[in-house]
Formats: structure tokens, sequence, C-alpha cells
């Protein structure tokens, strides 16, 4: 049997995964289908970006092998901010679902919530923002769990681009490099005089930062527009799985992945 679009894609079973709980006598209701959807293509997005993570940090950290890594890392970044363009757009098709729409079949997801992706968890332990609280959402699947407990053992892609910086020969203080389990993205006034001598001496390494501080920039316009899209669809209401809803992704809002590459633009 030749190998067709069809079977190399397995559009078959790919297309069969959309089965709407809203599904009776009368037919499903309109939007779940949308919503299933968009979903399962920002899970899709994550893996992407996860992959794509994973390759820069082989990049920074020189395992790929490749002589021309520098240029490299900067085409994998502005594929990752590309995907993360992408994700955004994809709010305002979600958009397009009023509150009526969205309650329609809203009770059948109980205790579902987004809370639950272990992908976007994974994402966030990999760029540094790594809340204990956050890996009890993921108990019950012991390979996701394994995973996210395993990444929590490894440096964030912070960490991953200091020690690029460092094996240049740029003075990176060892605190900046440890291990850490839980907390926000190091800091340090050492790193940040480094990175001002960086701004002022390096081109090649100043577009790197710069794409380091899009990528920042992106994540938070996604969490942004999706912190209003889910305002504008069930309000004040609390979230799936009885989470706070709008009040608890507010919180969310204006973590900076990158700290220095953002503090020191007073003293530049």
């Amino acid at each position: 049997m030749s190998l067709t679009y069809s079977r190399y894609l397995k559009l078959d079973e790919l297309l069969d995964l959309q089965q709407p709980l809203s599904d009776g006598p009368d037919g499903p209701e309109h939007d779940e289908t949308l919503f299933i959807v968009i979903h399962q293509v920002y899970e899709l997005w994550f893996k992407q970006v996860l992959h794509e993570l994973d390759h820069l940090a082989e990049l920074l950290d020189g395992s790929a092998g490749h002589p021309d890594a520098g240029w490299r890392i900067l085409a994998t970044l502005r594929r990752i901010l590309t995907i993360l363009k992408t994700m955004v757009a994809q709010i305002d098709i979600l958009e397009t679902m009023n509150p009526i729409s969205f309650g329609s079949f809203r009770s059948r997801l109980e205790a579902a919530s987004g809370f639950q992706s272990p992908q976007f968890r994974e994402l966030e332990f990999v760029l540094g923002l790594r809340h204990k609280a956050m890996l009890s959402h993921h108990r019950e699947n012991k390979a996701a769990h394994e995973r996210l407990r395993r990444r929590l053992g490894e440096p964030t892609l912070y960490q991953h681009f200091l020690a690029y910086l460092a094996r240049l020969g740029h003075e990176i203080p060892a605190e900046v490099l440890a291990p850490y389990e839980y907390g926000e993205p190091p800091s340090s006034a050492v790193l940040r005089r480094t990175l001002i001598a960086i701004y002022r001496g390096d081109a090649h390494l100043t577009q790197l930062c710069e794409r380091l501080v899009d990528f920042d920039e992106g994540l938070q316009e996604w969490r942004y527009r999706h912190v209003k899209m889910v305002e504008r669809t069930i309000g004040g209401k609390p979230g799936t799985g009885k989470s706070a809803g709008v009040a608890f992704l507010k919180k969310t809002l204006f973590q900076p992945l990158f700290p220095d590459l953002w503090t020191i633009r007073t003293e530049l």
C-alpha cells in the first residue's frame, strides 16, 4: 500500500478526534466543535514550541554540533516568535463565539480546565515560571506528572542562554546558573552589567538578546489576549474546574521570563 497524504498525516484519526459532548437528538451545540478544534490546535502548537525550545537549548549548549550555531539560534527564535503570533491570532477566531454560545455547552466540561494542560505547564517550567502548586493539577496523569518533574530538574531557557554567554567569555555569576525547582527566574547586578556591556559592544549578541525580549513580549501578549477573551466570554464567573477564572489569569500577566533584559533598559 503506497503512502498517501491522508496516511502520512493520519487524517482519518485526526479528524475523528473532535467529538462534542453536547451531541444529542437535536445534534451538538454549533460552537462546541470550534471550541474543541481551537484547543486541540493550541496543544499542537504547544508541542511544536516545546520541540523548538529543546532544539534551542541544544544549540545554546553547543551539543547540536553546528558550526553556525549562532545564526541557527536566531532562526529558531524567529520560528518560535512566528508561532506565538499565530497563537495570538487564533484568539480572534475564538472570540467569534459569544457568551450565550459558550454557555450552551459549558456545563458539560465539568471539572475540565486549561489548568490541566500539561504541555502549557511544561512550557512554563522550561521558561522558568515554576509554581509548585501547578504540579498538583497533573497528579492523575502519571506520564505528564513525570515529564513535568523532569523539566523541574533541567535548566531553564534563560539559564541555557546565560551559560552560552559564559562559554563565550562573558562574566556570568554562578548563582544565576544554579538549579532551582520553584520560584522566579534568577537575577543579578553582575549579570546586568554584563548585559549592558554586550549591548554596547556586540551587535550579534545584542540581536539575540532582542529576540529573547520579543519572545518574552510575545508570550505576555498571548496571556493578555487570553485573559481578555476569557473575560469577554464568562465575565467574572468562576472558571471551569472551580478555578478563579479571570481573577487568577490576571495575576499571571507581566511576569518576565528574562527580567534583566528588561531592567537594563533604564541604563542603556
